[in-house]
């Protein structure tokens, strides 16, 4: 079915995967509207598209600011066909014992809260538009199925995603709103170049790792907004072929 003229909104997409995946569905012929804090990136982005692009600031763990986001979508387009559910962030590996609360729920705040709140608002403006109906892909990773040494918040949160998930593309059915998910591994962007020079292994040493073009995520991204609502990928793992994932290192 392709992506063409759909209302498509990537959150996060200020940099990284998240900007990746908005050029190229804007590429495609998508209508896409980015979301982040930073109003200044995303503009800038919008510059360099090929294709229409929307910005939007909002602060995914803010209510008020994420009601104001959807509110502008369906003022701008009326609809929303697809939401790449993808702004997170991380905190630097912390043995579990050393963790500070402040900490975890930075992690959380963003990673659950914000990710919730986003899909919450996608799902209740597909649910009620005509015709109604629509995609939300949440951006999970490796980490919801293996975690790296010191990596508790972030885990945790991936792991509540792929729950999330599913209950979604549970309760969704009735509405025609299919939820899936993205696992990425070693993607090359700004938060994950430090696994080039090396990263914490589980036998405790320090290996760099193999890495991807952040390019492929985003086409795999395309791939998944393009689904037909008949179809669902509810769990896709893109990662780097020679990662440390598959096996025992």
């Amino acid at each position: 079915m392709g992506v063409k003229n759909k209302v498509i909104l990537v959150t996060g997409a200020s940099q990284g995967i998240g900007k990746a995946s908005a050029l190229a569905l804007a590429k495609e012929g998508a209508q896409v509207v980015v979301a982040a804090r930073s109003k200044d990136k995303l503009e800038a982005l919008a510059g360099e598209a090929q294709g229409e692009v929307m910005p939007i600031a909002c602060d995914a763990t803010d209510p008020a600011s994420v009601d104001a986001m959807f509110a502008a979508i369906a003022d701008r387009f009326g609809r929303l066909d697809v939401l790449f559910n993808n702004a997170g962030n991380n905190t630097p590996g912390t043995d579990f014992g050393d963790l500070t609360f402040e900490n975890w729920r930075k992690v959380m705040a963003l990673n659950l809260d914000g990710a919730f709140l986003v899909a919450l608002g996608a799902y209740r403006m597909m649910r009620d538009q005509d015709p109604r109906g629509g995609r939300i892909i949440n951006n999970g990773s490796i980490s919801a199925y293996a975690p790296r040494p010191g990596s508790a918040p972030y885990t945790a949160s991936k792991h509540a995603i792929s729950g999330l998930t599913k209950t979604i593309s549970l309760d969704g059915r009735k509405h025609d709103i299919a939820c899936c998910q993205i696992d990425i591994g070693n993607a090359k962007t700004e938060m994950a170049a430090r696994m080039a020079s090396g990263v914490p292994q589980a036998d405790g040493s320090i290996r760099p790792e193999a890495m991807m073009d952040v390019e492929v995520v985003a086409e795999t991204v395309v791939y998944m907004a393009g689904l037909d609502l008949h179809a669902n990928a509810l769990n896709v793992t893109i990662m780097a072929n020679k990662m440390p994932f598959v096996g025992r290192g």
